[in-house]
């Protein structure tokens, strides 16, 4: 892959954005860790994407912010892995098991053998802990028996987050249906630490043969958020924390955060040290200046919002809790708390929901400029500003909509898109060019560059944008303008349009779900919806007209 380069510091290092500290009473805090009296070096550690991302660069080379997004297609595309596969990675659990147990693929081929009309027979895999008593496994195990799941594979390991626990992975076949129940049951009973729902089975009612599942309400977004690539605490050997044993046993801190948490939980409040403060100050410190001449209105606009109403200051990160009810408040997005790497397909997903993956981790403190993956920094001080925006935000929202029972051809290709607008996207203001994407407002050298004489600018246009190549090791060769974001969701939606699935997908906000537009009473009950909205526009329009006497 990439060789290891001479490590280069100075103006040139880049940065990516950071969250911000709330004003809200704290519900729950997590204190920082102690310093382990007898640390262990830990096992070697494979190659992630976050190695793939960046590498430090020489003076020839400049140095490119990791791909800022919490996905890497890229790299899982080399390892001859679909975009959407899901893994159980025994060293993902804490970074200490040993051996690796992958769950089979799903086979999207109908089965010739099977009694079901529907082909929705396919295995899938729960982990969770119990109690380390005579018993507890056979009353588990019993659940199983009870939902007709007939178990394929089943280990077990103790727990490295409870002593008193021990950790079982049970492969199974079974329909989908029965999973779900099992999983409903087995939660009354045991705690589940992840599972995997077959990606290419479907249930009979959507009538969507091969169809990739997807959430079809914001709750299912807890299995999407925990189905972790890889986690936040496996450093790779180039990362400036990797000899770091107390960073380490940080990240695992917010590792355990993220995936502990469900849907519908207040956002557990993080008690940061000194040393992360004063490493994002100086993130903080070296963006804000320049913002003013480099970032599109919409951001300056809502980064002051962000200082008043979240605590974003130089001396202050802020709380992802703080920040998610802005958001709410302002286009309907919310944050949730993320422990790693997310498929293209789990990702997209979220914002289809507005809710966005977060990481709650700083960077190493050695090298506040630099970062090989997207950390609080990044997130808080790239992507919230401008999600903030109603019209970024339902920009935004498009994508995530229309990765849905997507191809993985097609997640692709959108993933490409959201890579060169929401990341690495410019627009035009006042006759200038401005800066929209997470990825280079985070960025200070990449940030320079994308405004300088020296890049090269195109119109953005999804067509061909989806087949662009997202460089990881350097500054992108090419990026991509918009008028506004008006017309780069027109664009998208028009491109959205090309992709084959069987159904259409409507948001529902009120009851936070989605519902597929593929019959005459679906998409009557839209209709229905749209007939409210405009009687009350027409009444609005009435009234006006009769004040202004037309």
């Amino acid at each position: 892959m990439t060789t290891e380069v001479q490590k280069k510091k100075g103006a040139e290092a880049l940065t990516m954005p950071s969250e911000a500290r709330g004003k809200l009473k704290p519900q729950e805090t997590i204190p920082p860790p102690p310093n382990p009296q007898n640390p262990n070096k830990g096992p070697e550690i494979p190659k992630s994407p976050v190695g793939l991302l960046r590498k430090r660069g020489q003076e020839a080379l400049p140095k490119m912010q990791p791909s800022m997004m919490m996905f890497s297609s890229k790299y899982w595309a080399r390892r001859g892995l679909s975009l959407d596969s899901a893994m159980f990675d025994q060293q993902h659990l804490g970074s200490n098991m040993l051996r690796r147990t992958s769950f089979s693929r799903i086979d999207e081929k109908p089965d010739k053998e099977g009694t079901n009309s529907m082909h929705d027979l396919g295995k899938t895999a729960v982990i969770f802990s119990l109690k380390n008593e005579v018993g507890c496994l056979v009353k588990a195990l019993r659940i199983f028996q009870e939902k007709h799941v007939n178990l394929a594979h089943i280990e077990s390991r103790r727990s490295k987050r409870v002593t008193t626990e021990v950790e079982i992975y049970a492969e199974c076949s079974c329909t989908k249906k029965e999973f779900n129940e099992l999983v409903q049951h087995l939660k009354d009973h045991v705690n589940i630490i992840s599972y995997n729902t077959p990606q290419h089975v479907w249930s009979a009612e959507t009538d969507g043969e091969g169809v990739p599942w997807f959430p079809q309400k914001i709750s299912e977004l807890d299995q999407c958020s925990h189905r972790v690539l890889m986690y936040g605490s496996e450093l790779d050997a180039d990362h400036p924390g990797f000899k770091d044993n107390v960073y380490r046993q940080r990240r695992k801190y917010f590792v355990e955060v993220a995936m502990n948490y469900k849907f519908g939980q207040p956002i557990p409040r993080v008690e940061y040290t000194p040393e992360e403060v004063k490493t994002w100050g100086v993130v903080f410190r070296e963006l804000t200046k320049l913002y003013p001449t480099h970032a599109c209105r919409e951001y300056l606009k809502n980064l002051p919002l962000l200082t008043k109403h979240c605590g974003y200051r130089e001396d202050n990160i802020p709380q992802l809790e703080d920040v998610s009810i802005f958001l709410r408040e302002r286009s309907g997005f919310t944050v949730r708390p993320v422990a790693g790497y997310l498929s293209p397909r789990d990702f997209l997903a979220g914002l289809a929901y507005r809710v966005f993956n977060c990481t709650q981790y700083v960077r190493h403190s050695t090298d506040p400029l630099y970062t090989p993956e997207p950390d609080t920094c990044h997130e808080l001080l790239g992507h919230v500003p401008l999600l903030a925006d109603p019209k970024f935000a339902q920009f935004s929202q498009e994508i995530g909509l229309a990765s849905l029972g997507a191809s993985d051809e097609d997640v692709q290709k959108l993933a490409t898109c959201y890579f060169f607008t929401i990341e690495f996207g410019l627009c035009k203001q006042d006759g200038q060019l401005r800066v929209y994407g997470a990825g280079l407002l985070s960025s200070i050298g990449e940030l320079r560059h994308a405004l300088s004489d020296k890049a090269f600018v195109k119109p953005f246009d999804p067509r061909t944008t989806c087949y662009q190549e997202c460089l990881i090791t350097t500054f992108q060769d090419v990026y991509f303008v918009s008028e506004s974001f008006e017309e780069a969701k027109e664009k998208m939606r028009e491109f959205a349009k090309t992709i084959k699935r069987p159904f259409s997908v409507y948001y529902n906000p009120y009851t936070q779900s989605i519902d597929l537009l593929k019959d005459t009473r679906s998409i009557e009950n839209v209709v229905h919806d749209l007939r409210s909205d405009l009687n009350t526009v027409c009444d609005a329009l009435g009234k006006m007209n009769k004040y202004l006497g037309i």
